[in-house]
């Protein structure tokens, strides 16, 4: 019989110190398998358009896993969810179900989970102010998350709505965390060590004259190429790195300076499986601005999927 793993089981099945090891582990031992992506266009009757998202894996024996995910950008205005998503889980030995997990939680804790295992490599070990920029579902995550693998003394939330950024801070305080809201984009910009974007955004917003020497900043938001976050001196003036080429490179923020020729593929210096691996050592030193740029890859999920089933199964 399979699981039903919803909201709060999955909150306390994947705390975020045991994700993130999770997740450096499934990194390291490279044994997924997982097709590319698959994105694909709904034309709705209004005109819009949303994405259907499709992302399976598995490890050959163990497990398989498949999200479904849809993308409704419209739902923003109209105080909805943009992304929502399921999950489900089973044996790959039998190929019997085993669980159905809420992929709107999943993708969230995963998301801010690959995100902080990327800055626990990549930023600077004495960052100490973080910037969250983006009040939607992710915001909460992405700064919990870090803050599992930094001592941030200052956690900035930006967004366009001034309400909202209070609201994500003010929600974080109650965890614990040193949040506030901003409300000058680049002057949080500059005095940030650690920039981590979480927006819906189809223009840059983040402009590489702000960010200062030494930074890292965390790209999550565009996923699509008509989707961008930042600008191209921001690409181009980084040490970049992905979760993923394949997926990455097809997102904006990489895509646009792809096409254009303001960079090349081997712009790229390493994906997050050859940091974990040690493969490469991360940034070149301490005055280098690092890029993360994060697609999501099935992966991620499959690796947490097995880790609140096994909890689940285990409490």
């Amino acid at each position: 019989m399979s699981t039903l793993i919803g909201h709060e089981a999955l909150e306390t099945a994947l705390d975020w110190s045991g994700l993130i090891g999770q997740l450096r582990d499934w990194y390291r031992g490279n044994a997924v398998q997982a097709p590319d992506r698959q994105v694909l266009t709904i034309e709705q009757p209004d005109g819009s358009e949303a994405s259907l998202l499709i992302m399976p894996a598995w490890v050959p024996g163990e497990s398989i896993g498949v999200k479904v995910v849809t993308f409704f950008p419209d739902n923003a205005a109209k105080g909805r969810p943009t992304i929502n998503a399921g999950y489900l889980l089973f044996d790959g030995e039998t190929g019997q179900m085993q669980a159905a997990l809420d992929g709107d939680t999943l993708t969230a804790r995963r998301t801010a989970a690959a995100s902080a295992l990327a800055a626990d490599i990549l930023a600077r070990k004495d960052a100490r102010k973080l910037l969250i920029v983006g009040t939607g579902q992710l915001s909460l995550a992405v700064a919990a998350a870090h803050c599992a693998v930094r001592s941030y003394t200052s956690v900035s939330i930006w967004g366009r709505s001034g309400d909202k950024a209070a609201a994500v801070a003010e929600a974080l305080r109650t965890q614990g965390l040193p949040a506030h809201g901003v409300s000058d984009l680049e002057a949080a910009c500059r005095a940030a060590d650690v920039i981590s974007t979480v927006t819906a955004s189809t223009r840059p917003i983040i402009h590489g004259d702000w960010l200062k020497p030494g930074s890292h900043l965390d790209l999550i938001g565009a996923f699509k190429g008509d989707m961008r976050e930042s600008d191209d001196q921001t690409i181009m003036q980084a040490e970049v790195f992905v979760d993923l080429r394949a997926g990455a490179s097809l997102a904006g923020d990489l895509f646009q300076p792809l096409e254009a020729g303001r960079i090349s593929p081997d712009h790229i210096r390493a994906d997050l499986a050859e940091l974990c691996q040690g493969m490469h050592p991360g940034r070149s030193d301490d005055s280098a601005r690092t890029v993360f740029k994060s697609a999501g890859m099935a992966l991620q999920d499959l690796a947490a999927a097995n880790m609140a089933r096994d909890h689940t199964i285990s409490g």
